[in-house]
């Protein structure tokens, strides 16, 4: 038998070891998913950027706790008066609401007072986040709302972002008969949280082979659509972006068929949770609160 040439050995081995790390790549991603570690859905970060105050705008640092003894930061932004309603602002994944806080600057100049929350392991907020201790956070914020005296005889709405929105729905199943809740708002949510897991492991050769388990592994309980069978009685503008790479377009038709009660949907174009750079899809969803505000109040 001929001796193999060496450059011809040689590219051989490369392609070997090659695909040697890419499986030991994979296989530490799987695993770090089947570890049933759910903190792997959450990229917080605890360096604030700016303050209210920097963009203009009144504020005061509010604690909360939540029912594990998690010590929570939050932002409340009072409304120029006369004050329309209380919302409380869910914001989407990664950094804090330093940053995220440009989505909803504009409200307190409409009327409507708002509470930004970081969720715990986000900005100032104390612990990790994860399922289902991410819920307890809300928890708080809403009961904050609801016991404030500047926030607890107003109409409260709630707008979430990305994963905010997604959380919102499963942790709204504690409060669909509050009078005091009129209506929320849900931009660019997803559906399932397997699904999501998998969208997002496609977009990687390292662990596009693995995108079955992992979203297997990653689905938790929660999914909004599940939990949105439940809320047929709390009116919801639903928005997505055609254009929106992070989370698929067609999430927004099987959120909204599993509602089944009074919604509306804002189809919207450009960037993941860009919706309100736009002042036209502000003005929608101004008028949305409006027609939805709760009539007891």
């Amino acid at each position: 038998m001929p001796a193999i040439p060496r450059h011809k050995y040689q590219v051989n081995a490369d392609k070997q070891t090659q695909h040697y790390w890419r499986r030991i790549t994979a296989i530490l991603l799987l695993s770090l998913c089947l570890s049933g570690c759910s903190r792997w859905y959450f990229f917080p970060d605890r360096h604030i950027r700016l303050t209210p105050g920097e963009l203009g705008l009144d504020y005061r640092d509010i604690a909360l706790t939540a029912a594990d003894g998690t010590a929570l930061h939050a932002w409340f932004l009072p409304a120029h008066k006369p004050v329309k309603g209380s919302i409380l602002f869910l914001h989407g994944n990664a950094e804090n609401i330093s940053t995220h806080i440009h989505n909803i600057r504009w409200l307190p100049a409409e009327g409507y007072q708002v509470l930004l929350l970081d969720y715990r392991g986000f900005g100032r907020s104390q612990g990790q986040p994860g399922f289902p201790e991410v819920f307890l956070d809300i928890a708080a914020a809403i009961e904050w709302l609801k016991d404030s005296p500047e926030t607890g005889h107003t109409n409260l709405y709630i707008i979430g972002q990305s994963i905010g929105a997604s959380l919102m729905h499963y942790a709204m199943l504690e409060n669909i008969y509050d009078g005091r809740l009129c209506a929320l708002i849900s931009d660019a949510a997803f559906a399932r949280y397997g699904d999501i897991s998998r969208h997002i492991a496609r977009q990687s050769w390292l662990t596009w082979p693995v995108q079955y388990p992992i979203a297997w592994a990653m689905s938790n309980g929660h999914d909004p659509v599940d939990a949105l069978t439940q809320l047929s009685s709390l009116p919801i503008l639903f928005i997505h972006s055609r254009d929106d790479s992070i989370v698929p377009f067609s999430n927004l038709g099987q959120l909204t068929q599993a509602h089944g009660g009074a919604n509306r949907q804002l189809v919207t174009r450009g960037p993941h949770t860009a919706t309100f750079n736009s002042v036209e899809n502000r003005e929608t969803a101004l008028r949305f609160m409006v027609e939805n505000a709760c009539a007891n109040h």
